[in-house]
């Protein structure tokens, strides 16, 4: 809610205290920018069933981090910020698609940031789309609302110019029928596998358990004489 102008008055002001008010200002036109967004995604959290303890209280944590941060969805909130990531599955094959980040040192499903969104179904999907170049992709098992099907918080490393943050993950899946497609676009990683969703799960330390979750529930949406056992 906006604060009233308060005394001293400008001119008056420390140079702390002016920062404070730029600084209160700034949260003010987040939380008016963001409000509708902001409503929507925890009308949307609040709807989700977890399914393990883990992700109960990433849930939880992402609906305070939600509440008390209007600057959520940038990268300039210094807590951490929104991502969006998707499980690619063929069902034909019966495999999914994961990738191994450098930097990150494991293999992971494929996502990445928003670019001043709030429809995170779509930021899955355009990343997916960048990341693979698979032509097809599309939201499963419907592409006409989709809704994340898990939620992961993860804290990423401090780097040269950013400090340790933390992803807040909101993940979908999406389906491919032509695997064979597979074109990274130039600067994305290019070190990919196609894999049965019993081989990904059996990869040990190489994943970690939030994506065996992930890949547990994308698997089951396919009709059970398609799905792995």
């Amino acid at each position: 809610m906006p604060v009233h102008a308060r005394l001293p008055l400008w001119e008056d002001k420390s140079p702390a205290q002016k920062l404070e008010t730029l600084r209160q200002h700034l949260l003010d036109l987040y939380g008016y920018q963001f409000s509708e967004a902001r409503t929507k995604v925890l009308a949307q959290l609040a709807a989700h069933a977890p399914a393990d303890e883990k992700e109960a209280l990433d849930v939880q944590r992402i609906k305070t981090l939600v509440a008390a941060h209007p600057n959520i969805f940038s990268m300039n909130c210094e807590v951490g910020h929104i991502t969006a990531s998707a499980a690619v599955i063929e069902p034909r094959s019966r495999r999914t698609l994961l990738h191994y980040h450098k930097r990150l040192g494991r293999w992971l499903q494929v996502g990445g940031h928003a670019e001043y969104e709030t429809d995170f179904a779509r930021v899955a999907l355009r990343e997916a789309r960048e990341e693979t170049g698979l032509p097809d992709l599309i939201h499963f098992p419907s592409s006409a609302a989709p809704v994340p099907i898990d939620y992961d918080i993860h804290t990423i490393p401090q780097s040269i110019d950013r400090p340790e943050h933390l992803h807040l993950d909101f993940r979908y899946v999406l389906m491919t029928r032509q695997p064979d497609a597979l074109a990274p676009a130039q600067g994305e990683s290019a070190r990919f596998r196609w894999l049965s969703c019993a081989d990904a799960l059996d990869m040990g330390e190489a994943i970690d358990d939030s994506l065996r979750r992930l890949l547990r529930k994308a698997f089951a949406y396919l009709p059970s004489e398609q799905a792995d056992q």
